[in-house]
């Protein structure tokens, strides 16, 4: 019963996460064109948003 729990929790936790990484990266103008024109730019965009929907994740999904 654990282990389903724990694998349902990391199921919702990596689609959350894959969703709102998406959905941030459109709203910041944060594109493939960024990617191509300015990579360490983009990096640290990514970085940036990684970072915060991850602490996002944890306070919603993980340590609810």
């Amino acid at each position: 019963k654990l282990n389903s729990h724990l694998t349902e929790i990391d199921n919702r936790a990596v689609e959350m996460f894959d969703r709102l990484v998406k959905q941030l990266a459109e709203k910041e103008g944060i594109t493939e064109q960024l990617k191509a024109k300015d990579p360490m730019a983009w990096v640290g965009a990514m970085n940036n948003i990684r970072n915060r929907v991850e602490e996002i994740v944890n306070a919603e999904v993980i340590f609810a």
